[in-house]
Parts: structure tokens; sequence; C-alpha cells
């Protein structure tokens, strides 16, 4: 039970020390414009290295998170939707560290606004996607297993989490298109997204280790 409740705590802690990681790392870096620039843009340039272990450190920690939600007796989503979409999250992060972005919106200094698509950029997109869209559904399983557990407060709560990801996402992906009423937002878009995004996974993470506590004997 107790390395049940170390992995299920993996998940709480994750979105957190990501969030200060890059946060941390924004504010330090010439240059870059956190309400400009998204997150993935602090793995390039002299010192990308610490974004690159931020997400490699955040997948890890996400993936022994799903694995917990396998081995709880209640697991979130039935026996195998909830962990396995949370494990694609998870290797999302991962993959997204192991293959930089490519520059966009004018960073690191010198670089287009539009972005130049290297095959780097490309797994490093196609690896965040996956990850995003099986965090979207993830939000909408756990509304239907709320529902039928009789919780619409924490469903409805889900839900919400759900439709706000996908409308920041877009909103950012838009920006980072270079649209030219949201270009100098897109990395506050995104940001709220991720922040959406985490946030949820802790609250489901915290809620849990709530439930192992109650059926422990």
């Amino acid at each position: 039970m107790r390395s049940l409740q170390v992995s299920l705590l993996c998940g709480a802690v994750a979105g957190p020390l990501f969030t200060l990681a890059y946060l941390a790392e924004g504010a330090t870096r010439t240059g870059y414009d956190p309400t400009r620039h998204p997150v993935s843009s602090l793995a390039l340039g002299e010192h990308g290295w610490t974004q690159t272990a931020n997400f490699l450190v955040a997948g890890s920690l996400t993936l022994a998170f799903a694995a917990g939600m396998w081995r709880a007796p209640r697991p979130a989503g039935g026996p195998l939707f909830g962990p396995l979409l949370i494990g694609v999250w998870g290797a999302g992060l991962i993959g997204a560290g192991l293959f930089r972005s490519d520059p966009v919106s004018g960073y690191p200094p010198g670089t287009p606004d539009r972005l130049q698509y290297t095959t780097l950029g490309i797994l490093h997109d196609a690896f965040s996607l996956a990850g995003f869209a099986a965090l979207i559904v993830a939000c909408f399983v756990f509304t239907r297993r709320f529902l039928r557990a009789g919780s619409r407060t924490r469903a409805a709560l889900s839900a919400a989490a759900g439709v706000l990801f996908v409308v920041l996402l877009q909103l950012s992906g838009s920006a980072f298109s270079q649209n030219a009423d949201l270009v100098d937002h897109g990395g506050l878009l995104q940001r709220a997204a991720v922040t959406v995004g985490l946030g949820w996974m802790t609250w489901i993470a915290l809620h849990l280790l709530r439930e192992t506590r109650v059926d422990r004997p």
C-alpha cells in the first residue's frame, strides 16, 4: 500500500514541480518573453537542457502515477482507460523532452517568427499533441466515472477542465501560427492551458490518494 501511495503522490507533485521549473527558467532567460513564447522554447539555446530535464522528470513522475492508478483498488476511469490515457500523457512529456521544438515567435533571438519545420520539431509536436489529446479525453473519462459514482460536482469540474483545456490550446495554437490578435499572448494562453491540465491531474491524484486511505485496512 505504501508503494501505491508513493506512485499516486508522483501524480500530485508532477504538475507543481513542472510549473515551478518553467516559471523560474522563463524569468531568467535572456530574450525570452513568457507571455509570448511557448514553454517548449525554453529547451532551445545554451541552457535548454534545464527544460529538457523538466520534461523528462515530469513525464517520468506521470508514468509512475499511471502505474499507481492501475494498481489502485478503484482505478479512476475503470481498469484500463484512465491509467492508459495518463500514461500516454506521460509518454508525451518524455517525447517532448527528447525532441526539441522548432523556434517560433522570434525566440531564440534572431530566429523567424513563423515556424520553420524540422524533423525534431515535428516529432516534438507529435508527442505533445498526442499527450494533450490523451489528457483531454481523460478529463471526460473521469467525468463519466464521477457521474456513475453520483458525484455531480466533481463530474462538472472535470468536464469544465476538459473544455477549458481544449479552448486554451486552440487559442495558443492560433497565436503561435502568428494570428495578429493573439501572437503576443501565445505564451500566456499556453501556460493557462497547461495549468488547467496539470492542475486537473494534481486534483485527481489527491482524490485517489484519499480513496486509498479510506480503503486501507
